[in-house]
This record gives C-alpha cells, structure tokens and sequence, in this order.
C-alpha cells in the first residue's frame, strides 16, 4: 500500500472516529495514543517504500537470514490493514457503548434534578426548617418584618402611599367608592365592629339580660361515657366533641361505626342508648363557632361584650337539639333550669330577659312560654304572669315556626339540593362514605328534628294546583343574581304550583303528586312504626279554628311547638321582633324517582336527572318564607286569636345581598346562618338588648303581610 493510500485512509478513519462518537475526556486521550501507535507504525512501513527497497531480510529464529518478495510484502501489508481495522471496529463499539451509558446515566441525573416531586419535598422541608426556627427564635423579629405577621398592622407598611386608588383606571375607581358608600351606610360586619360603631356614634350599653339559644346542629355534642367494654367503649370519647369540631369529622372518617354508635338515639326510648352518654357542651362555646373558623354566634357575642355584656348578664342556653322537647325536660331539665336562670339574673341585675332565638331556637323559645306557666308535673307551674314579669322580648331571627320543606325529604330519603346537585363522582363518593340510608336511619332517632316538619297543612302550604308563595305571589322587589330569576324561570319551566310538593314517578311512568299535609303521611307511614309513634306523641301539625281550642291547648305539650295551635302567652308588656332574610333561593318541591336498589338501599330518591328535581321557592337559602306567616298574623294583635295579650310585633324583612367577595356573605346577608354575622341583623339585636327597640320600624320585602291577610286563618 503506498503513503499516500495509508494517510488517506488513517484520515478517513479519524474523521469517522470524531463524527461518530463523543468520548468522555479520558476516553479521548485512549483514542489518541491509539492513532499516534498506528500512525508511527505507518511512518516505518512507508519508509522502507521512498528508499526504494523492495525486499527486505529478516532473521529468523534460526538465525538465518530470509529473503521477503515484493509479493509477500503486500500480503502482510493487508493483513496488517485487516487488523488495524479490526481493532478500529472493536474500539469504536466499546467506545460507542461507554458513551451510551454515560447518556443514559446523565439524563437520569437531570430527570432527577428537574423533578417536580424532588422540588416540592426540598421546598416542604426548607419552609418547615424556616418555619421551626421563626416560631423558636421569639422576641428576635425586626420591627418592619413583624408587620408582615400582625395583619392588624399591614396598614402601617403603606402610610406613605395614601393615593394608591388615583393610579387605577376610572371604572374601577367609581366601583370602589360605590363600596365605600355601600359600607358606611349598612355598616362593617367586622369583628366587634357593630358594637364599637353603636356605643361610639349611639352611647349603647348593656341594659336587659340576654338569654341566646341556639338553633338545630348549632350546639356542640360530648361525650360523658365511662364504658371500657362492648365493641367501641366511650371512654376513648370522654369529653371529646362528637358533634361540632374537628373531632367528629375525624372519627366520622376513622371509626363511622362506633361515632354512629355513640351520636344516635335509642329508637324505643328516644334517650340515649345502653352504655352511651352524650350531653349538651355548655357556655358560650357550646354555640359560638361549629368548626374552628366557621363561627356561628361569635359575631353577636363580641359586639353584645363591647356595650356591656358578660357572663353576668348574658348566658347561652344550648341543648342537646336531638331530643323531643318534652324529653329535653325529663332527661336533662333544661327548661327548668332556664326558668331559674332567668329569675337569677332579674334578682342579681333588677332587669328583664331578652330571649333570641335563630331556626330551631325560636320553637324552643315558643315552647318554653307556653310550658313555664302549665301546670303540673314536668312543667313551669310559673303562672300565667310569669313571662310578662320576667321577660321583656323575644327576638326570632329566621326562625322556623312553621316549620320547613326540606325537613321531609331529609328524613325520607337523606337528600337536600345539596347533596342532589353534586356530580356523580361526588355522590358516589358521598354514598360510599355515608349512604343516604345511614342519614336517613340517623335523623329518624333525633325526635329534636321532627319538630321541624311543615305545619299548617294545605291552608299554609298550598294544594295541588295553587300555594301562596308560587313566584307570582311573593317578591315585592325584583331579585337578581339567581335569586327571583332562578324562581321564575323555574316556575315557568315546570308550569306547576309549589303546592304539589312531590311528584313521584311510578315505574310505569304515571306521575303521583301529594301536597305537603299528604307528602308528611306518606313518610309517617313508610317510616318504622317507632318512628312513626314518635312523631305522633310529641308534635301536632293542624290548625285550631276557634279561641277555645286555643285555650285548651295551653296544658297540652303536644301542641305547643305549633304556633297555629297554641297562642301567644298573655303578656301585654312582651315584645316580639321577627328578623328574617329574603330573596335567596330555597327548597320548596321535589320531583322523586324509583331508587337504583343495587346502588341505593331506599325506594325512591330525588330526580337528579331533571333540571327541576329540586324547585325554589322564596326564604333564606333553608328556611321558606311562608314559615314565618305567624309573624304578620301575630302582628294584628288582639285582632287574631292568636294574640290574645296584645303583644307588640315588629317585623324587619332583610333582603338577601351578599359580598361577592366574602365566603360568609359579609355584611348584607340574608342567608341562614350567616345572617347572624350581618350588620344590620348585629344592630338590631343590640338596639333591643339595650333598650331601643322601639326605633326599629317594620320594613318589608317580600308581599307575605299581603298574603297572610287572603289566608283562611
């Protein structure tokens, strides 16, 4: 082979070497030293080429000396070329190979380092590392960084930049000063920000004692049991809250058996079952948050504190919201207890007791006036002028009087709007957890909730083709944002009345409709027959037509939770304020289906398929607006017989705007429960318990005052 051809050839070679493979430094440095051996190899051959030998002598082990042809020169010359590049092969596979995995080890480093996982694990650890030194290193913060800290005092960080709104666009500007306004004229709901407000601007101060009671599943629940044996023994629960704290959503998830063991009623008894004992929690944080942060009468105790009150003259009277009234009496003589608190204050104060009642709370409040001046054994034996001597007001806020719809279909198949509108995943989920059967077995051994079963029947509720609070009836004020719209068109769609409040679809496809009165029937009647007594014994749903059945009914405790069957105490000096919310969408009739009995252990259960399975009515979002006709029919005073004393009633409708940006509704709702957070409904409370009441004027909404006046009381 020439000199030319070898060079060409080693060139060739180192090219491909370069172009093909990446070597690793160390690799590279074995790859040259290879090249210059066969390139110092190639030099010694083509020497002997330029001097023009050829034939050359070599010694052989003999010693003699051999004679290489010309021809046996160029046959060695290409075995020598065969195995160089033999070589050459085997060291480019062994160096592709090591490159391969080099990459392979590289890339997984990287994937390691880009990580999302890797980079949240470092990022959890390093916030709790600075987390743990912060919170160990007290009294060192600088000034400037502990405002970072204390919200209350984030203000002071931006003192110098006091024209911040002048740099935002004009919409945005006019939107904030319509706020602003909007925040001046209703007030802020705020913590203690109403009380502060009033005693500043109004010089309030703490006059009558203030008794508050709460409403259904607002008091928290504990557990008092000893037991050490059995299948879940309470005495891992004692004192523990298995209603109403982060407790009971934890052992609901951890040990549902033994909490449902523990939190349900004996179905015979109504009272607690062998070896179980849950009581009431007492004092003001029986009631004033349900959950951490989720605060229920907090926002009326703070502002009540900062005119005056404390536990001095203020008290909260919770019960176990499980039991039948009457048995709230026998098994834990609450009333009785409530009866001596109240003259204890009077005695130790010289005042009269403010009573406010919300939901379920104003029908404990309306049974104890009537049970306080009964006569006989488990009752008040207080006389008939007890109430007039002892207590100056009744506050109802949005309370349930008549009751409310959604109460049925709770205690028949375990279901609210809720619960329906949740998409299937969720009520898979939901049903696996805690299946409607389970809610409906559950609520069926609280008799406490029975009591808020719709009352009045077909003159209150309405009949199959007519109901006074069908949409046409009921606002006097248009309602947008989902409020009135949501109603009409719902109404429009249906082209039925709210009075037929359940349709249920036969699995032949006919349609059976039943009214509210019926809808109650057909329940008590599918209902175990414990269930069914229970209800029978303790509450009554009619009407008394006549002043003498009024009258009749004042020694019996089975119609004393029902306003349309017992009256009002005759006390001249009491006051009554009814405060209810207005415009926000609520439950009012259901459309129900067969049950999936594979999926569902019940008979029918609401229609999730159709857009109407659940129809909207007027109220507050739980409670209907026609529960609190009694309001506007105590309102014509000694007029209607069920205002036999004369007592002077105001009623405030509040129309239901909530923040858009405030979870709770901030300080103009109307809702339910976080109507006991507004402003307007903190104002009206303090201005009663500190003896204004008698500059709030009545204020109405909706067209209820109109409608109880057609009614056929």
């Amino acid at each position: 082979m020439t000199v030319k051809k070898r060079k060409a050839l080693g060139q060739s070679k180192a090219k491909n070497d370069s172009s093909t493979t990446t070597a690793l430094p160390d690799q590279q440095n074995h790859h040259h030293h290879h090249q210059n051996n066969n390139k110092n190899k190639n030099r010694n051959k083509s020497s002997g080429d330029i001097n023009g030998d050829n034939d050359d002598d070599v010694k052989t082990s003999n010693g003699k000396t051999h004679s290489i042809t010309t021809k046996e020169k160029k046959e060695k010359g290409d075995e020598d070329k065969e195995g160089e590049e033999k070589q050459d092969d085997k060291y480019n596979k062994e160096s592709h190979s090591t490159h391969n995995h080099n990459n392979v080890k590289s890339k997984k480093l990287k994937k390691i380092r880009e990580s999302r996982r890797v980079m949240f694990i470092l990022g959890a650890l390093l916030g709790l590392v600075i987390t743990v030194f912060f919170t160990t290193s007290k009294g060192t913060f600088p000034a400037d960084l502990d405002n970072l800290v204390n919200f209350d005092q984030l203000n002071n960080m931006f003192e110098d930049w006091t024209n911040w709104k002048e740099i935002l666009p004009n919409g945005l500007q006019s939107f904030l000063q319509d706020a602003d306004a909007e925040t001046k004229l209703h007030g802020s709901a705020d913590s203690f920000s109403v009380g502060q407000r009033l005693k500043a601007l109004q010089n309030y101060t703490a006059k009558y004692n203030v008794v508050m009671v709460p409403g259904v599943i607002s008091t928290g629940l504990e557990s008092w049991g000893t037991t050490t044996t059995g299948d879940c023994p309470s005495i891992g629960y004692f004192r523990k809250r298995l209603w109403g704290s982060f407790f009971m959503l934890r052992t609901m998830v951890l040990d549902k058996a033994c909490w449902l063991k523990n939190i349900m009623l004996d179905e015979e008894t109504g009272l607690d079952p062998p070896d179980i004992k849950v009581r009431a929690a007492q004092g003001f944080e029986a009631a004033d948050f349900f959950l951490a942060g989720y605060w229920i009468w907090n926002k009326i105790l703070q502002n009540l504190a900062v005119i005056g009150y404390s536990p001095d003259n203020m008290i909260s009277a919770a019960y176990d919201w499980r039991l039948t009234y009457i048995d709230l009496e026998k098994r834990d003589g609450y009333f009785s207890k409530l009866k001596s608190q109240i003259e204890m204050t009077k005695k130790m104060t010289g005042q009269k007791s403010v009573l406010v009642g919300h939901s379920m709370g104003s029908q404990v409040i309306f049974f104890f006036l009537k049970w306080v001046e009964a006569k006989g054994e488990h009752f008040g034996n207080g006389g008939s002028k007890w109430v007039n001597t002892y207590i100056e007001a009744v506050i109802d806020i949005s309370g349930s009087m008549l009751g409310t719809p959604k109460t049925i279909p709770a205690l028949l198949s375990g279901e609210m709007k809720d619960t329906v509108q949740l998409n299937a995943l969720a009520v898979y989920g939901l049903e696996q957890f805690f299946s409607r059967r389970e809610r409906v077995d559950m609520l069926r051994t609280f008799g406490g909730v029975a009591s808020m079963f719709p009352k009045g029947g077909d003159v209150i509720w309405g009949n199959l083709t007519y109901a006074p609070d069908d949409p046409v009836n009921t606002l006097e004020t248009n309602i947008t944002d989902g409020a009135s719209g949501a109603i009409t068109e719902g109404a429009s769609k249906s082209g039925s009345s709210f009075g037929s409040f359940m349709k249920y679809k036969q699995e032949d496809g006919t349609v059976e409709e039943f009214t509210i009165a019926q809808s109650l029937q057909k329940l008590l009647k599918d209902a175990p027959g414990w269930y069914s007594k229970r209800v029978e014994e303790n509450y009554s749903h009619g009407v008394a037509k006549t002043a003498s059945q009024l009258s009749a009914n004042n020694q019996d405790p089975l119609k004393w939770v029902n306003p349309l069957e017992a009256s009002l105490p005759n006390a001249p000096n009491l006051k009554l304020y009814c405060f209810y919310g207005v415009g926000n969408p609520t439950e009012r009739a259901y459309k129900y289906v067969p049950a999936d009995k594979k999926s569902v252990k019940l008979d029918a259960v609401i229609d999730s398929e159709s857009a109407d399975g659940v129809a909207l009515g007027d109220g507050d979002g739980t409670v209907s607006l026609l529960t609190h006709v009694m309001c506007h029919e105590w309102q014509k005073g000694s007029k209607s017989r069920y205002n036999p004393g004369n007592v002077d009633v105001t009623v405030v409708e509040i129309k239901h705007e909530p923040d858009r940006f405030d979870l709770r509704g901030g300080a103009k709702t109307a809702e339910h429960v976080d109507i006991l957070g507004s402003a307007e409904l903190n104002e009206l409370v303090l201005t009663v318990a500190s003896g204004h009441g008698d500059k709030i004027k009545n204020r109405y909404v909706s067209n209820l005052k109109q409608i109880v006046e057609n009614m056929d009381l």
